[in-house]
């Protein structure tokens, strides 16, 4: 499949196949790292990563992936380019295209890596911003993939706020076939322009997307429960505030007995333990948690290499 020179900004702008080949292809590439394999797809190609919000797994993922395909990466932080303040988001776009042969972008307003794909000549990658998470999901589904052999058919819980994540595990769940509910507060739900995605896409699937408030009937028969913090970056000031309002949407013990009992949980870190998640459940499915963590590496190596070429 052909997706050289493809822009990855959202999941939205992906098909069910496309979704899969890239999966396909992240376990092909897995399966070559274990066994101590890197082919130099990407030799001598350049990739830019601009930060201006940090991360720990987005900056190691992306820095060894690139260097595993036989590829260099450059990282430039915050106050080392001042995305759209020092020069206009524009000609940076234009000015690294002639630099490097692809750029993620880690920050805020979405709008920002729509502005700078829109003026790049090279392809573009949302390492994560306020509306959406494409990359973290394609490492969710591919671990969903490997411990339960298929996707199409699951049904994933998501419990917590309706952040960047929930938006895009909407959008990645409706894609290839598996139920997803979210589970929020009232006033915290995900963007509607996600939700009305994913529940187009499942309609013509005859798969289900559902908004419920209650978390213990949310994750009745989930095969997969999902959570992540309470506070995103940016929201420090109501962090305090959202302990409160979530301490019902709490992954624990008791909330996961009511699931399926094949049930896995994910959290795509970091983790506060004892406020989204206990500590004890976290131990309990550590190995699905810290593979996930890994497959970051490998799902965003697929990306680099099919659209990189």
């Amino acid at each position: 499949m052909n997706l050289k020179g493809k822009d990855f900004l959202t999941l939205m702008d992906f098909t069910k196949d496309e979704i899969l080949y890239l999966l396909d292809f992240a376990q092909e590439i897995k399966k070559d790292t274990k066994s101590g394999h890197f082919l130099p797809i990407l030799q001598n190609k350049n990739l830019a990563l601009i930060f201006s919000k940090p991360s720990l797994r987005t900056r190691v993922s992306f820095e060894i992936g690139m260097r595993q395909l036989g590829g260099n990466s450059l990282t430039l932080k915050q106050d080392e380019i001042n995305l759209g303040v020092r020069e206009t988001i524009a000609d940076t776009a234009r000015v690294l295209s002639r630099y490097t042969d692809c750029v993620m972008i880690r920050t805020f307003a979405h709008k920002d890596v729509e502005e700078f794909a829109k003026y790049a000549t090279v392809p573009t990658i949302n390492g994560l911003t306020d509306d959406c998470h494409p990359c973290q999901i394609m490492a969710d589904l591919l671990t969903i993939k490997e411990h339960f052999s298929k996707l199409e058919g699951l049904k994933l819980t998501y419990v917590g706020d309706g952040n960047n994540v929930a938006n895009s595990l909407l959008a990645g769940c409706a894609l290839v076939g598996m139920d997803i509910t979210i589970s929020c507060p009232k006033g915290y739900e995900p963007m509607e322009r996600f939700l009305n995605f994913a529940k187009d896409t499942a309609k013509k699937s005859g798969f289900k997307v559902e908004i419920v408030n209650d978390p213990m009937s949310a994750v009745s028969g989930a095969n997969v429960i999902y959570t992540d913090v309470w506070a995103s970056m940016g929201q420090e000031s109501e962090a305090q505030a959202r302990k409160e309002i979530f301490k019902p949407y709490q992954i624990n013990d008791k909330l996961c007995d009511n699931a399926a009992d094949d049930c896995i949980v994910l959290h795509c870190l970091p983790a506060h333990r004892e406020e989204e998640i206990t500590h004890s459940v976290l131990e309990k499915h550590a190995k699905s948690i810290f593979e996930q963590a890994e497959n970051r590496m490998h799902a965003q190596k697929a990306i680099l290499a099919s659209i990189i070429g």
